[in-house]
């Protein structure tokens, strides 16, 4: 027996020091540039960085707004061709596609790769889920957009919320609308660098706002239009009434004011809020114009049904019940009878086997013990 326990002793203990001693290990994140595609093959191993400052210097903080992660750049090669790829990730698709808007330069001409696309001579710029991709060619040829596509699909997945791009710019009005200078951001610092029009402090981003501007050009005027949203329409009214003040000081305060905004007419300004959107039109707008503009942003709620029935009532949820106790009284006389008509056909349709009748009303049979 203690030799029995002994070398169970010693099992166990090898046991634990193998397996049970060991630190768990978290699976890494996989690359966000893959080692091919699309004919493309990698040059080098990329090193990616967590710094925002390698991905970009001077915009590092803005960079911090939008949520920046991970940044990776690697060179390809095809026997005719180079080709060099930045890749930035986000915590989400909120900040990746801010980043977009961020980068993207005036001019550049829209192009279906990804979630959202321009590029510029041979300067690609796409992003998809949390990514950001800024790819530049040696040269463009007819297939680069192709490969490229090829690329969006291999980048790493991104599911749930994070996926999910910010709602603002879609009550942007389309009309008029100059879709490359949508301009959308989460921060001052991003806000004031992308040509914001409104002093970065009088929207308060500290309440969790998001800002997104456009430019219009209409026939009495153009102009932009810069909506505001807030986490609760409480928040919104409060903003916009700072808003107003800060337009009604007039000439006073105009000299701290950003240039886009110092420059508009005073006729052109003017601020609408609708549920937690704040709506604001500034330029060489007409008044009819501007107010045109203004009355076309309206917030519609998003409401999500935990049932995808829909919602149902007490009284249809109490007359499912009723139904299904019917239901489930009709199934089990059904098996009644069908046992029934079993058992007891059965064991009539074996006496007739036995030459007996197939009721037992008549029998006379008895139990004899025969004690004699």
């Amino acid at each position: 027996m203690l030799r029995r326990f002994l070398s169970i002793a010693v099992i166990t203990i090898a046991f634990t020091s193998s397996y049970g001693l060991k630190a768990p290990t978290t699976p890494s994140a996989p690359p966000i540039l893959p080692s091919s595609f699309a004919g493309w093959q990698q040059a080098a191993t990329p090193q990616p960085s967590t710094a925002p400052e390698a991905a970009d210097q001077g915009n590092a903080n803005v960079l911090r707004e939008y949520g920046f992660t991970e940044f990776t750049t690697a060179n390809y090669v095809q026997p005719d061709n180079k080709l060099n790829i930045r890749a930035i990730r986000f915590q989400d698709a909120t900040g990746a596609y801010g980043a977009f808007t961020f980068y993207r330069r005036p001019g550049m001409q829209k192009e279906d790769i990804g979630s959202d696309a321009a590029f510029d001579g041979a300067r690609v710029l796409f992003w998809i889920g949390t990514t950001l991709i800024d790819a530049t060619f040696d040269h463009l040829t007819a297939m680069s957009a192709a490969q490229l596509r090829e690329l969006a699909s291999d980048l790493p997945k991104t599911g749930g919320p994070s996926a999910i791009a910010p709602p603002l710019p879609k009550y942007l009005p389309p009309d008029s609308l100059n879709a490359g200078s949508i301009r959308y951001a989460v921060g001052p610092l991003a806000y004031a660098r992308s040509g914001g029009v409104l002093p970065p402090g009088i929207i308060d981003f500290s309440r969790e706002a998001e800002a997104v501007t456009a430019d219009y050009s209409t026939k009495n005027g153009d102009g932009t239009l810069t909506l505001l949203m807030y986490p609760t329409p409480q928040m919104a009214i409060h903003q916009q009434q700072a808003i107003e003040s800060l337009f009604k000081t007039g000439n006073s305060q105009q000299a701290s004011w950003p240039q886009p905004l110092a420059e508009s007419n005073a006729a052109s300004l003017i601020v609408r809020r609708s549920g937690p959107l704040v709506a604001i039109t500034s330029g060489s707008f007409s008044p009819d114009e501007a107010r045109k503009l203004i009355n076309a942003v309206n917030y519609t709620a998003d409401i999500t049904w935990n049932h995808p029935e829909g919602y149902v009532s007490e009284a249809s949820k109490t007359a499912r019940l009723l139904l299904g106790i019917a239901s489930l009284f009709g199934i089990l006389a059904a098996a009644a009878i069908v046992l029934g008509f079993f058992f007891g056909g059965g064991r009539a349709a074996l006496r007739m086997l036995r030459g007996k009748s197939a009721s037992t009303v008549n029998d006379e049979e008895f139990i004899s013990l025969k004690l004699r």
